[in-house]
This record gives structure tokens, sequence and C-alpha cells, in this order.
């Protein structure tokens, strides 16, 4: 299985409508968020998370939807208040499991997303199960595409095939919108690998370093972006950004300054995505067993001096990204012990000897060997016996 996820083309009753859906689903979940932990006061109530929030449903159908001054409820997909109890079901299950914090309440600043989905098929007679793939909807190639409860919306990007799919799920960064769904199909990984074995060694400097003598670096509009950012926070930084505890309202170039901070940030992210996603597929693509270090992502950033670069070169979503294409690419991620010395030893007489952080090129004490401090290290990685590594 993998997703689509496509951007999509509005205008501006669209737009609002497609706000109106996620302030929709965002009012429900924190509308659940706060009945359910108010609900824990009273211990002679014996339930579980999932039926507290099932009566909660029921709470909101039966009661709150019924009052006028929530009439504008009825507007929406049902299956918008739907997913957002679902979505509160899993945030409490992956708390109670200690999978994540505590559930927050959904905030407009990070963003509007939601859900919807065809929930029932087409019944032959009553009693009858339903007509296999009908309760999926059917996508034709082009730039249309019909969402189950809102109308026809076009998209930038045409999509090629004829595809079908039941949840669908639309997201906003900064001032663009995007529609994603999931297709039950697989791609076909590649027979044959170039390289049987690969080292990937990753650093401040330069992104990724392989074993095979090929690197991968950050794109230079990288720090170009940062730096346009950076200049747009300075220029704004007196400016007042509202305070609903004061009861300030925002100002109109505070909202469009809102706007301009979010499309900049997103820029920077989406030159990130590009390249980490552009390097992990090469790799992919011609090693069939990747190595890299099990980094201590979290500690790395908590050194004021690493934390910029460690955030910048996208440590953590690096190996995210080999160990989920596995099943595209046929490939096998193994995780090296971060307590194996990499850096400090010699790849061809394997003697040890300390590295600083500065120091770019290993000179080794052993057997005299001069090489570069990341392709030393990738090659330590490649060779690591296998006591010292793990799958990912």
């Amino acid at each position: 299985m993998f997703a689509i996820k496509r951007e999509l083309k509005l205008n501006k009753v669209e737009t609002s409508l497609m706000r109106g859906n996620a302030g929709f689903k965002r009012f429900v979940y924190n509308y659940g968020l706060e009945l359910l932990t108010a609900s824990w006061s009273f211990e002679d109530v014996k339930a579980s998370d999932s039926k507290r929030i099932d009566a909660i449903k029921k709470v909101l159908t039966q009661v709150t939807m019924q009052k006028p001054e929530y009439a504008w409820m009825r507007e929406y997909p049902s299956t918008v208040y739907q997913s957002a109890f679902i979505d509160l079901k899993d945030a409490f299950s992956k708390w109670r499991k200690g999978l994540g914090d505590f559930p927050k309440k959904k905030s407009k600043k990070k963003g509007d997303s939601f859900s919807v989905y065809k929930t029932a098929g087409i019944y032959l007679e009553k009693g009858k199960p339903a007509l296999p793939f009908t309760n999926r909807v059917v996508i034709n190639a082009g730039k249309i595409i019909k969402l189950p409860g809102l109308k026809e919306l076009r998209l930038k990007e045409r999509i090629d095939f004829i595809c079908s799919s039941q949840t669908f799920t639309v997201s906003r960064t900064a001032d663009r919108w995007f529609v994603a769904f999931v297709l039950d199909a697989e791609k076909i990984p590649p027979i044959i690998h170039p390289i049987k074995k690969i080292g990937v060694d990753l650093g401040v400097k330069v992104l990724a370093t392989c074993s095979d003598g090929t690197f991968y670096d950050m794109p230079v509009t990288t720090k170009k972006a940062k730096i346009k950012l950076g200049k747009l926070q300075w220029r704004n930084r007196n400016k007042v950004l509202g305070n609903k505890k004061l009861k300030i309202k925002a100002s109109n170039k505070a909202k469009r300054y809102y706007v301009r901070l979010a499309t900049q940030h997103a820029h920077v992210a989406n030159i990130r995505q590009d390249a980490t996603q552009k390097m992990t597929t090469d790799i992919s693509r011609k090693a069939a067993v990747i190595r890299i270090e099990d980094l201590n992502v979290s500690g790395m950033i908590a050194n004021h001096k690493l934390a910029s670069a460690v955030s910048n070169n996208c440590f953590y979503e690096i190996r995210r990204q080999l160990t989920y294409k596995q099943p595209f690419y046929a490939t096998r991620v193994e995780l090296v012990d971060r307590w194996y010395p990499s850096s400090k030893m010699c790849s061809k007489c394997h003697h040890i000897q300390p590295m600083g952080l500065s120091e770019r090129v290993y000179r080794c004490g052993g057997c005299g060997n001069i090489q570069d401090r990341d392709e030393n290290a990738s090659i330590n990685l490649r060779d690591a016996p296998l006591s010292k590594v793990g799958l990912a």
C-alpha cells in the first residue's frame, strides 16, 4: 500500500469550505477531549476510554447538535466528526501504551486538517451484504477529484490512472491545501542491486557520505531560504500579532505576515524533503543492504553547538525514509551500534585513536593512512561485525 498526495486548486468559496470542515473537526476533537478528562472525576463510573468517547459522541449528536447555536454543524459531512473521535481514541491509546504524550487541544496555528470517507455500500436486499468495492470512491484520471460528502474539486497536478480509495485526508500547509489517499496496490521492487552492501555516514558538514565514494550535500538554497526566513522574522519583531488572553485582535498586516512566515517555513521544509527523498531513493536503488549508525539524535540536538546542523541535515528523517522504503526497493536497513568507534577506527588497519569533531581528515597513527573522516567512517559502518549490527 502507498499513498498519493496532490495539491488542490481552490477558489475563495472552496477555501472557506475547507477551513470550515477543519474548524468543525478541531471543535469536535477539543470537545471530546474536555468531556473525556472531565469524566475521570466520577470515580464510581468504570469504563474504558473507548466507551467513554462513544458516549460523548452520542451526547454530541443527540444533545449538542440539536441546539440552535450549533446548527452550523449540520452543514458539514458526518464523517468529519466521526474521524475526529477516531483520532481522539488513537491519541489516548498511544498515550496509555507509552508511545506518545498526553493529547493536547488542536490549534489553528498548527495547521488545518480533516478526513472524510465513504461510509456504506449499495445493498441489494435488506440484510444482504454490500457489493464488493461499493464502499470506495472511484477516482478517474485527470485533474478532478470527488470527495465523499463534498463537491468536485480541482487538482493542480493530474492523476495519470484510474484508482479507488475509501478515506481522504485534506490538510493545509501555509496557504496551500492538499488531499492524500491510500491505494491498495504494491510497488514491484527491483530484482538486482548494483551494490551488495553499503555504509552511509550522516555528517554535519556533508549530508551523507557512502562507502562507495559518493556523497550527498544539502542544497545551497536551504541556507538562502533560512537567511530570508531570519530577515522576515527580524523585520517583524515588533509587530503586534494579537493576544487572545488580552483580547487583542491581530491586525490585517499581522495576518498577512503569518501567511508569509508559514509559506517561508514550508519552503525551507520542502527543500529539505526534496533533498532527503532523492538521496534515500538513490541509495535504495543501488544497494541491497544499507548500514547506518544508530545516532542519539535527541542528545545531539540538546548540544547547542550541533543543534542547528543536526536539525538542518534531518538525521532521523533520513533513517525513517530508508526504513519505510525497504519493501519498495527490496532493501534491508541495518543499524550499527552507536558506541561502535566508526569515526575513531582506521578502515585499513583497525587502529583506534581519539578524533575531535573539528578534525575532518583521519590520519592513522598506526599505518599512516590519510583519508576523509566521513569516508573512513562509512567504510567502517559497512564492514562492522554482525555483533554490532541490528535491523532497523
